[in-house]
């Protein structure tokens, strides 16, 4: 392309991994200017010192790059090269197994991909027109989810931790469990030993073959962060759209990529909001977060992300926008996802539908117990007189911490419904539940009926 021909050289500042040069106004009439979004070359005096940069502002006749590489070593006689064209992802089948860094670029030593096609990256979301309602189910084999909130194909929802807790080995099983086509992992600030670890386990559990892999290590430049989320979520839509696959999207963690963002805009000299975040913060996280789709000719794509909360401040910017955007959150503490902060609120378009017809009333009132039993743990500790019915409920929670709220347990849908029945009959009489009495009937196993 004759753009890729046009030098220019006026570098204004560096700060950080921000560049600014100056571009004559009459290039913007021309082919040969600059776009917002656009990738460029940074050269320095020597010819093989290259370094990839993205177009981030424009401002009269002046364009901020961000520079992937980090700006060590960039002089200020160095000279930029606008391409002509966005940041592009390799998409192929090729890609399944394989690792990439924050620049597309494979780190996994394997064979080059150079040569296979690209798809640019940071698309608008999908036109309302070309979607379907949620109503497919992705089981994951864990009771928690599959139970209580059931994740939904197309559905887009956090998980909300804290730091410490087993988050990350959480979202593995659920890599590996789920029933889906195509896993796409999306690691954001990871330490190497957590990148080590997803990779492994994805590996040793035999689904890396249906996995592409996004990594920026803590260690990578943090403009890199910025572009893992896009990166992964263009990949994920074309398996989608073009091959009609159920594409599980995994992202970890979506606090490091907002605390990226923050940092590039206090370089680019922005007006900080709300804790020195961006006042774009919810419009940066909805054009990720909005890509979850059911397509009405092809796949979907479902997204399933980590949030973690600094002091386990729900109210934090990040969280908090979140919350707004997304369907739903699951909490993770102390090791355990917590039946009443989490919500799913796609869940009515599966649950009697998709799944069996007593999973309603199993959800419903084991929950509704769950909460009764709390309540019998606080007159317990402050030494209050327990009725027999006190005893049950006592009996009854500790049997559901077990054999549900266990984050490590992993069986089907239908067992833990079965689970279900039995640890309320475990506890219960029939006449206690108050449930429909033909479920009862049905259901209610025979042997525990006196």
């Amino acid at each position: 392309m004759p753009q890729t021909l046009v030098r220019y050289s006026k570098v204004v500042e560096i700060v950080g991994d921000i560049m600014r040069v100056q571009v004559p106004e009459s290039a913007y009439l021309k082919d040969t200017g600059p776009r917002y979004g656009d990738l460029a070359v940074v050269e320095g005096d020597d010819e093989d010192s290259l370094s990839l940069a993205q177009v981030i502002n424009i401002k009269h006749d002046t364009v901020a790059l961000q520079v992937f590489g980090g700006t060590k070593g960039v002089a200020t006689n160095s000279s930029v090269r606008f391409l002509g064209h966005p940041m592009e992802v390799t998409y192929s089948d090729n890609i399944l197994g394989r690792v990439f860094r924050g620049t597309g670029e494979s780190i996994d030593g394997r064979p080059d991909l150079s040569q296979d096609s690209k798809v640019p990256i940071g698309g608008p979301s999908v036109n309302p027109m070309r979607r379907v309602l949620a109503s497919k189910m992705i089981r994951t084999d864990v009771p928690m989810i599959d139970v209580f909130n059931c994740l939904v194909e197309s559905q887009k929802i956090p998980i909300f931790s804290v730091a410490g807790e087993p988050f990350n080995p959480f979202l593995a099983r659920i890599g590996i469990q789920a029933d889906a086509d195509i896993v796409v992992f999306g690691g954001l600030g990871l330490i190497f030993d957590d990148y080590h670890f997803f990779r492994t386990t994805f590996e040793d559990a035999g689904v890396f073959s249906r996995t592409v892999m996004f990594v920026n290590l803590a260690s990578d430049p943090i403009v890199e962060r910025t572009l893992i989320p896009d990166m992964a979520l263009a990949v994920a839509e074309r398996f989608a759209v073009e091959q009609g696959k159920r594409v599980l999207v995994l992202l970890t963690d979506m606090t490091a990529y907002a605390d990226a963002l923050k940092e590039i805009g206090i370089a680019m000299d922005q007006v900080p909001s709300n804790r020195g975040y961006m006042g774009d913060l919810y419009s940066q996280l909805a054009r990720r977060y909005e890509k979850a789709c059911d397509y009405a000719q092809g796949g979907s794509v479902t997204i399933l992300s980590v949030t973690t909360m600094p002091g386990d401040d729900v109210t934090h910017p990040v969280p908090d926008n979140t919350g707004y955007i997304t369907e739903g959150q699951f909490y993770l503490h102390d090791g355990v996802i917590d039946p009443f902060g989490s919500l799913s609120r796609l869940k009515q378009h599966v649950i009697g539908k998709a799944t069996r017809e007593d999973h309603s009333q199993i959800m419903n009132t084991m929950v509704r117990f769950y909460s009764n039993a709390k309540d019998a743990e606080q007159k317990q500790a402050m030494a209050f007189e327990l009725s027999d019915f006190d005893h049950k409920l006592l009996k009854f929670g500790e049997l559901f911490k077990q054999r549900f709220m266990d984050i490590n347990v992993s069986i089907s849908l239908e067992q833990a419904l079965d689970l279900g029945w039995k640890t309320l009959a475990e506890c219960f009489e029939p006449q206690e539940l108050l449930m429909k009495q033909g479920l009862i009937d049905k259901y209610f196993p025979k042997e525990m009926q006196q």
